[in-house]
């Protein structure tokens, strides 16, 4: 095993510093945003672009791979990347930061595409597993660095930018240094959403939830901590004990959803995050006077709403032919990124229909979750669940491209 992680270790570092950069910006980038006096409707819209352009590089991604190889595509994506970064403190104007991070999201779709398929491509039948959960250790270990490094700078200098281009440069160097062979270049799969609603439509559903709620929490959780007086050390805190309420509670919610019927475990995750989003929404300010609950609310909330993507993917390959695989996997990313897009655009809406209010964010991501806990109950009702022989073991997820879902030890038994 440690052999098989040594052959990956460049990969697994251009990991580190990649995600560590992304997600320092995805924090700061609507924190400084907020600074600059964007409106609730622009803050929004930033993290629609950004979306967007992820959906984006998930389709050009492929056709760059073909064109240039992998090294130089990641290279070409971590330099328009940086450049993004760089150009967003010289502008405040809005329309300049939109265009900016949807070029930002489809450099970030092509780099997490690059790295996937290399970690795919080393990545054997036996040990694929294995890989899959140390990236995805790295994936949340690097966000949460991502968060502190916000204690290095001030939001509203150049600093922090540089700090984040930094890490996008740094990516670069273990790619560049390693001499694994350069993995084969596939296209996008072919897509089939109205069979994927058709044939397992709480799966599909699960994933326009997940869009809906994390992206527009990403995109308005950092303005909702300035309006609680937080400084750099409180945001940081914040933004983590939510990840790390998702990655250590994925696995096990994943592994008690393999006994019983998936749907039942949805609505029930989805019950508790609309239950925690409107406790949040409501009594968010007062909550933070005790910050032991506080803070417990917000892991909690992390630990329902993110591990939602994973299991209903596991729900949807439960009832999809394995020889679908990735056909199923690309589309529900896709039905995902599709959300994402309209997500912090609805919330942002529904901000300005409360007048501004602070916890607006979080009754959207209750009503969200709410929606989904409905339909999943009601389709748990109204059909049969899968025999235990049918269902896959569930397999934890990263939300980063098809190239993740290939390195999935359920796919070990098709065509890689």
């Amino acid at each position: 095993m440690f052999g098989q992680l040594y052959s990956v270790g460049a990969i697994l570092f251009s990991a580190a510093f990649f995600l560590a950069g992304n997600g320092l910006i995805s924090t700061l980038t609507p924190l400084r945003a907020d600074l600059e006096g964007f409106s609730a409707l622009a803050l929004g819209a930033l993290g629609a672009f950004y979306y967007a352009g992820f959906a984006a590089g998930c389709f050009a991604g492929p056709h760059l791979f073909v064109r240039t190889g992998h090294v130089r595509a990641f290279s070409i994506a971590a330099a328009f990347s940086a450049a993004s970064i760089l150009l967003q403190p010289i502008s405040s104007a809005p329309i300049v930061w939109f265009s900016l991070r949807a070029a930002t999201g489809l450099c970030v779709a092509v780099l997490y595409m690059t790295l996937e398929s290399w970690l795919n491509e080393r990545a054997t039948n036996e040990t694929r597993g294995r890989v899959l959960s140390t990236y995805i250790v790295v994936n949340f270990g690097a966000i949460i660095l991502g968060q502190w490094l916000l204690l290095l700078g001030s939001p509203t200098s150049f600093e922090l930018f540089t700090i984040a281009v930094i890490c996008f440069c740094f990516c670069l160097v273990p790619v560049g240094l390693t001499r694994l062979p350069q993995p084969n270049p596939h296209l996008m799969p072919r897509l089939d959403v109205k069979k994927l609603f058709s044939i397992a439509p709480v799966g599909a559903a699960a994933c326009i939830t997940v869009g809906l709620a994390n992206s527009a929490f990403w995109a308005l959780a950092p303005p909702y901590t300035l309006s609680l007086g937080f400084d750099a050390r409180q945001l940081a805190l914040f933004m983590s004990v939510f990840v790390a309420g998702g990655a250590l509670l994925q696995w096990p919610l994943g592994r008690i959803s393999d006994k019983v019927d998936r749907r039942g475990i949805i609505a029930l995750i989805c019950t508790v995050g609309a239950i925690l989003g409107l406790l949040l929404g409501l009594f968010g300010r007062l909550l933070l006077g005790v910050p032991e609950i506080f803070y417990t609310l917000i892991f909690l909330l992390g630990g329902s709403v993110l591990p939602l993507f994973a299991i209903g993917v596991a729900h949807a390959h439960d009832r999809l032919p394995s020889a679908d695989f990735l056909q199923t996997s690309a589309s529900l990313l896709m039905i995902f990124a599709a959300a994402s897009v309209v997500g912090p655009v609805l919330a942002s809406v529904f901000t300005v229909i409360t007048n501004g209010y602070a916890g607006a964010l979080f009754i959207f991501i209750a009503l969200a979750n709410a929606l989904m806990a409905f339909f999943a109950f009601t389709r748990e009702r109204l059909n049969e669940a899968l025999s235990e022989d049918k269902s896959e073991a569930f397999s934890s997820l990263p939300q980063g491209s098809v190239a993740a879902f290939a390195m999935d030890p359920r796919k070990s038994k098709d065509d890689t």
